[in-house]
């Protein structure tokens, strides 16, 4: 009975002594490992033999990009207006040997950091640039912290700022400001847009009226090269035929009214046959006359 205590006892001995000795270190941790209570290696992923009893294993650290959402902190701005800024902060351990050794606690050493720059960085600026900068402000952010935390093992990656609040009434003053911009800029587009209307309906009444003007003088045109043309066709046909000088003259006595009726037809143009006509029709009228001894009866 005795035999098989000390041989549990043993057996439970070398499971300890096993379980001291062999540590399996997960991917993307490490292991920082102190003999007799100084550094002596830091173990990387995989399987590790250690001195039980004599070497220490601390707690595994994460060597994967880590998130932190600090609680939203009271910033006063250059024009002195206290905001709310709620910050997220991304970094990794690189060196965990400084991580484990050069600062106590590195998230809260991360924290007060970002929470000193921040309001040293926002401090300087008036509320509307620190709306509006917010770029300019993680770039700060990071460059500071990732300076400072660079002896910790510590990389910065990026910051974020999540949101900045400002006090009630500074909102409720900016969002009446934002309507009246929005209000001004719906005025001034309603406005334009009456013009470019006003202007296109101008445009095309004056082409209209162009277009209008040049059919009429075209419309015109033809009709005054058409009678021409007919009136030179008669005059034509007359000379040819060599008609007698009375019916020559009383062709164009009739062909008068035609050549009057044209708006353009300013100036006429008498033939010389048509004057000899007309004094040979007045010799005729004149010597009927004579033979009758008087002037003819009046209608």
């Amino acid at each position: 009975m005795t035999g098989l205590i000390v041989l549990g006892v043993v057996a439970a001995v070398v499971l300890l002594v096993l379980w001291k000795t062999v540590r399996i270190i997960p991917q993307a941790r490490a292991g920082i490992v102190e003999r007799l209570g100084r550094y002596n290696r830091t173990l990387d992923a995989g399987l590790a033999i250690v001195i039980p009893f004599v070497d220490r294993v601390r707690p595994l650290l994460d060597l994967r990009e880590q998130v932190v959402s600090f609680e939203p902190q009271s910033v006063i701005t250059e024009d002195n207006l206290v905001v709310s800024i709620d910050t997220v902060l991304y970094f990794q351990v690189t060196d965990p040997k400084a991580a484990t050794y050069e600062i106590a606690d590195y998230i809260a050493g991360i924290e007060q950091l970002t929470v000193t720059t921040l309001r040293n960085v926002t401090g300087s600026m008036t509320l509307e640039d620190a709306l509006t900068s917010r770029d300019q402000i993680n770039a700060q952010l990071r460059g500071v912290l990732d300076e400072a935390t660079g002896k910790w093992g510590i990389r910065v990656n990026r910051v974020e700022l999540k949101a900045i609040e400002p006090p009630g009434t500074i909102r409720e003053a900016m969002e009446k400001q934002m309507r009246a911009e929005r209000d001004r800029r719906a005025t001034i587009l309603t406005a334009e847009g009456v013009k470019q209307s006003q202007i296109l309906t101008a445009e095309g009444e004056k082409q209209s009226a162009i277009l209008r003007a040049q059919g009429q003088r075209e419309s015109q045109m033809l009709q005054a090269e058409g009678q021409s043309k007919a009136i030179e066709t008669v005059f034509r046909a007359i000379h040819e035929g060599d008609a007698d000088p009375k019916l020559l003259a009383y062709q164009y006595l009739q062909m008068l009214p035609q050549i009057a009726q044209g708006d353009a037809n300013k100036i006429w143009i008498i033939p010389s046959e048509f004057t000899e006509a007309l004094g040979q029709l007045r010799t005729t009228i004149g010597s009927g006359r004579d033979e009758r001894g008087g002037e003819p009866p009046h209608g």
